[in-house]
């Protein structure tokens, strides 16, 4: 399967549906607005018309929201260190990601949760670096072992880049960090220069607080990100009956209303920011008030989110595939290939914690990326769909068949449509039983786990250069060792 399939055929609302969440998200803005606008964002939206109230409430006119809608930046790539990993952000097209801030993992060794580590941080990055069907690497863990904020943000951007050459997102905790990630991503660009030209690092920024309230610290990330040449994505998350209505309809509109507030003070920050739509809202488990990413609601409400950004035609993110399972079992595969599918079917952009994350987003399994891996890359099928043309439908082939052999297996059609149309997994296993109890009877775990510790052994990314590596240790404060990286 090759990135960028193009999906949105799947469109769980209605044209009215989508409608009345248009125009409840609007009337929201424009009567109710949002709280602890930073002074910046206040300036740029009163002097593009809207209104500060008395109580503290921005509130932001339709006209300025329909207006940032239609002019935002469409078609743009997200680039990746090398050129061979770029993504087109336009219409349909789909690309599959990791995701999370999980504070834990499942160990390789053990079988037991454990506070993840950077060194998990740069393991993840390097397997990803290999998956065909994950082709972004959001950041999916935090750094445990980097107690300093600003030091764990240095040391997760450098985790990253030096773990594969696909393009990164990460959120930064402190505005004041942004230049130091900036500095780091110019040098290891070349320059500053460079860098703008092909930014390969996305911020992600949750600039609001639900329900409709503005993150004062994350506005001022989004605010000098932007300046500083990063594309950013403007993510709302709010948890449905906790922070959010506990409707799917009313939890999706205020998670639309937040992120269009986002969308309006980045281009008011920079009319060519490259920003990402992501309405993420998710899901409570009402009995407990914990939160639960497996249900089909989330599925549905991620698959609404996707719709509405295909709507407005905005470059879009939705959060898929939060099982709440803890291992990879039934529960894992179940869930996660429902809210995955449903969200890539629906058209996102980017489907992120689509590959590694479990636990309600706790924690990641490292051979989770290598099993689903498999996973998407027949999900990526089902969105290709069926392609019926003149030669798909082959009738030739059929009338030919039918007087000759009597079945397909010799004809040069099926072998050339065997490598195109189809996807073969890599860990899954089509044996007999019998083939299968004769080689060991692995589940798919254990043979993900084997090919996990196959490719850590053996795959240390290059694509960052020592001279830079050195450059980038002289000026940071790198917690990774080089022999952690592969390097003498």
């Amino acid at each position: 399967m090759w990135p960028g399939v193009v999906g949105g055929r799947y469109k769980p609302l209605s044209e009215t549906e989508v409608a009345l969440i248009e125009e409840a998200a609007l009337q929201l803005l424009e009567t109710l607005g949002l709280s602890q606008a930073i002074p910046s964002m206040v300036d740029k939206v009163v002097q593009a018309g809207g209104r500060l109230t008395d109580d503290g409430r921005l509130l932001f006119p339709r006209d300025l929201v329909r207006q940032s809608v239609d002019q935002a930046s469409r078609g743009f790539p997200l680039c990746g260190q090398r050129a061979e990993h770029d993504l087109m952000i336009e219409g349909d097209r789909t690309y599959m990601s990791t995701g999370g801030a999980a504070p834990g993992v499942f160990d390789l060794d053990t079988d037991a949760y454990r506070e993840s580590t950077l060194q998990d941080l740069y393991d993840a990055a390097r397997l990803v670096d290999c998956m065909e069907n994950i082709h972004h690497f959001s950041r999916p863990v935090v750094a445990r072992d980097v107690e300093d904020n600003r030091l764990m943000d240095i040391n997760t951007a450098y985790a990253c880049l030096m773990g594969t050459s696909k393009h990164v997102s990460m959120s930064i905790t402190d505005p004041q960090t942004v230049p130091d990630i900036a500095a780091l991503c110019y040098a290891v660009a070349g320059d500053e220069a460079a860098f703008r030209a092909r930014p390969f690092m996305t911020i992600m920024v949750c600039h609001v607080v639900p329900p409709m309230r503005f993150a004062e610290d994350a506005c001022e990330v989004l605010e000098t990100a932007i300046r500083a040449g990063f594309p950013v994505q403007l993510i709302s998350a709010g948890q449905a009956g906790a922070t959010s209505p506990a409707t799917i309809a009313g939890s999706l509109v205020q998670a639309v209303a937040e992120t269009l507030a986002g969308l309006v003070f980045a281009r008011l920050v920079d009319p060519e920011a490259k920003a990402i739509f992501a309405p993420k809202p998710l899901v409570a488990d009402l009995r407990t008030g914990s939160m639960c990413g497996g249900g089909g609601e989330q599925a549905v409400l991620m698959a609404g989110a996707a719709q509405m950004g295909r709507h407005f035609n905005l470059p879009t993110s939705s959060i898929a595939g939060i099982t709440d399972a803890k291992t990879l079992d039934a529960q894992y595969g179940a869930e996660k290939c429902l809210a995955v599918s449903m969200a890539a079917h629906a058209g996102a952009n980017i489907v992120t914690q689509a590959a590694g994350i479990h636990a309600s987003l706790l924690g990641i399994s490292l051979q989770a990326y290598v099993s689903d891996n498999d996973m998407l890359g027949n999900i990526l099928r089902s969105v290709r769909g069926v392609e019926a043309t003149a030669e798909n439908i082959a009738a030739e082939v059929i009338a030919d068949v039918c007087r000759g052999a009597g079945h397909y297996l010799g004809e040069l059609h099926t072998f050339e449509r065997m490598k195109c149309d189809y996807f073969y997994p890599h860990i899954g296993d089509r044996r007999t039983p019998v083939e299968w109890q004769e080689d060991g009877a692995k589940p798919v775990g254990e043979v993900a786990r084997d090919k996990t510790r196959e490719l850590l052994h053996s795959h240390y990314p290059q694509h960052v250069d020592d001279v830079t590596d050195g450059v980038l240790r002289q000026d940071f404060d790198i917690r990774l060792r080089r022999d952690q990286i592969g390097r003498s």
